[in-house]
C-alpha cells in the first residue's frame, strides 16, 4: 500500500513540474539574485514553485513543517516535514539545458520515509519509500530500481559537481588533477537529484560532491538507498562538506580513492 505522504510528494511535485514548464520562457531565463556567490542563481520561477509546494502541502496538512531552498523553515508540530528543492538544478534551467528537477521528500521524526523526484524537462520521475524500495515510474507502473555493482575503479564513471565558492573550486579542480587518472571517466550534469536517481539506474559507478544541502539530495538520497546503495558523508551521515554514494561491494574503494585526493 502506498504511504499517503508518498502519494501528496507526488501529486504536488507533477504539479510544480507542469507550472515550471509552463511558466519557463524561450531562450535564457532572468536571474533574480545570488546566494553563496554569483554562479548560485536564484530565479523568480524558483520562488514561486516553492511557494506553489508550500501552499499545496499546508492545505492537504497544516500541522507539518517545512524546509525549502528558497524561503523561511516551519516548525510543525505532527512529526512530519517536508523537504524541498523546487529547482535542483537552477543554472541548467537558465540556460535551457534539460537537466533540472523537482524534489520533494518527507520526513518523520527526522528520517526521510518518502522521497519524489521529476525531471522537469523530461517528465521522467522517481520515487521511494523507506523499507518497500524504489522506482522509475511509466505513468501508475512502477519499475523497480536495484542498481547494479560498479565497475572495477580504472573503469569507473563517476558523477560529481563543483562548488560555488572559487576557493573550494580551485581545490576540487587540484584534487581532480589526481583524481581522473585513475577511473574511466567523470560526469557533471548540474543536479544532484539527477545524479543519484541516475547513480540508482546504473547510468554511472559513482556519485560524490561538496556543498550540497539537505534538500539537494533528501528525496534523490533515499531513492539511490532503496535501490540499494550507500549515500553517505566523510565521517558519517551526508552533510556540506561531502556526499558520497556507490554500491557497496565497492564503496569502500571508490570513497577511499575520494578522500586519498583531497576532495
Amino acid at each position: 500500500m502506498t504511504d499517503p505522504l508518498y502519494e501528496l510528494a507526488r501529486e504536488v511535485g507533477l504539479e510544480a513540474a507542469a507550472f515550471v514548464r509552463s511558466s519557463r520562457p524561450e531562450g535564457r531565463v532572468d536571474v533574480a539574485s545570488t546566494k553563496s556567490s554569483d554562479t548560485d542563481l536564484v530565479t523568480e520561477i524558483d520562488r514561486s514553485c516553492e511557494l506553489l509546494i508550500r501552499e499545496r502541502i499546508f492545505a492537504a496538512r497544516p500541522d507539518d513543517g517545512f524546509v525549502g531552498e528558497e524561503g523561511a523553515d516551519v516548525i510543525g508540530t505532527s512529526g512530519v516535514d517536508w523537504v524541498v528543492d523546487p529547482i535542483d538544478g537552477t543554472v541548467n534551467f537558465v540556460h535551457g539545458i534539460p537537466s533540472y528537477a523537482v524534489a520533494i521528500a518527507a520526513r518523520r521524526d527526522g528520517t526521510v520515509v518518502v522521497g519524489h523526484v521529476v525531471n522537469i524537462a523530461t517528465g521522467a520521475e522517481w520515487g521511494a519509500e523507506r523499507g518497500a524500495g524504489s522506482w522509475r515510474h511509466d505513468g501508475e507502473r512502477r519499475h523497480p530500481l536495484t542498481a547494479p555493482k560498479g565497475a572495477p575503479l580504472a573503469r569507473a564513471v563517476m558523477a560529481t559537481g563543483f562548488h560555488y565558492t572559487p576557493d573550494i573550486r580551485a581545490k576540487q579542480a587540484a584534487a581532480m588533477a589526481t583524481f581522473l587518472p585513475q577511473i574511466a571517466d567523470i560526469r557533471r550534469t548540474g543536479s544532484a537529484a539527477l545524479n543519484l536517481c541516475a547513480l540508482a539506474e546504473g547510468q554511472c559507478d559513482a556519485y560524490f560532491e561538496q556543498g550540497l544541502h539537505l534538500w539537494d539530495h533528501a528525496a534523490a538520497g533515499l531513492v539511490a538507498t532503496e535501490a540499494g546503495l550507500v549515500v553517505t558523508g566523510l565521517h558519517g551521515e551526508p552533510d556540506e562538506r561531502m556526499l558520497m554514494a556507490a554500491h557497496p561491494a565497492v564503496a569502500a574503494e571508490y570513497f577511499g580513492l575520494v578522500h586519498a585526493c583531497g576532495f
